[in-house]
């Protein structure tokens, strides 16, 4: 019997804000992005890679690996005041995404070149995710069976409007015009997914190196060997999508 689930599993992030009414000088763009998994990779190197590297550090495995927070040394990180240790911590962190096998897409939405070039505006975070819907499909193409897409809850009214629009998209508003074999999945704020905290960690990486890309930027040069590319070796348009 055909398996009806594929092989593949998709955690999704973001960094930024997608509003468009107040822009931030600082971070005036909104980064969408895709970790695709092949489920055994996930399994078998994803998760305990993750847990090994929490059981070394705090002692148990309920620590959920927030970007902001670890920026930030707050909650769970108040010990990483030190720029030793907190340079160890996060190079172990980044020699972990390097060593974990998964597959990126992204989309980065340059909000003030949207809003002044657009007369009817549409909700970035939709924008980005047509854009990753499609590119995901492309990139699974040989893969009939449906894949989920997880997701992680923002609030009744917002999370509403995304699975109606993530429905519109695989119901064939997309620039393929056909179906998409996807199923969302809301995961709780607190949800201790592997998968989701590794698309935490790539998301403002990315987004840092479209505002400054001449800054040094290791976690970026780690993170750009996972886009996925097109025959010819390029990942900008593929793996990283730039709108406008």
């Amino acid at each position: 019997m055909t398996n009806k689930f594929s092989e593949y599993i998709v955690y999704v992030d973001e960094s930024g804000d997608h509003g468009l009414n107040t822009i931030d000088p600082n971070y005036p763009i909104f980064v969408l992005v895709f970790c695709i998994f092949k489920k055994r990779d996930y399994v078998q190197t994803a998760v305990p890679l993750l847990q090994e590297f929490k059981l070394k550090h705090f002692g148990h495995d309920q620590v959920v690996l927030h970007e902001t927070d670890i920026r930030r040394d707050r909650g769970s990180f108040s010990f990483l005041k030190s720029r030793e240790l907190k340079a160890d911590f996060l190079d172990e962190l980044t020699g972990i995404i390097q060593g974990t096998p998964f597959t990126l897409i992204s989309t980065v939405i340059k909000k003030e070149a949207y809003r002044q070039h657009h007369h009817e505006l549409e909700n970035p975070y939709h924008i980005a995710l047509r854009f990753g819907l499609e590119r995901i499909f492309y990139y699974l193409r040989q893969q009939p069976a449906v894949t989920h897409i997880v997701v992680e809850q923002r609030g009744k009214v917002e999370d509403d409007a995304l699975e109606l629009e993530f429905r519109r998209i695989c119901a064939g508003n997309n620039h393929l015009r056909q179906a998409l074999p996807f199923e969302l999945v809301f995961a709780d704020k607190k949800s201790n997914s592997a998968g989701l905290q590794v698309a935490d960690l790539v998301a403002r990486p990315i987004g840092l190196h479209i505002l400054k890309p001449g800054q040094s930027n290791r976690a970026f040069e780690i993170i750009s060997e996972k886009f996925y590319k097109n025959g010819q070796g390029d990942k900008i348009g593929y793996g990283l999508k730039c709108y406008p």
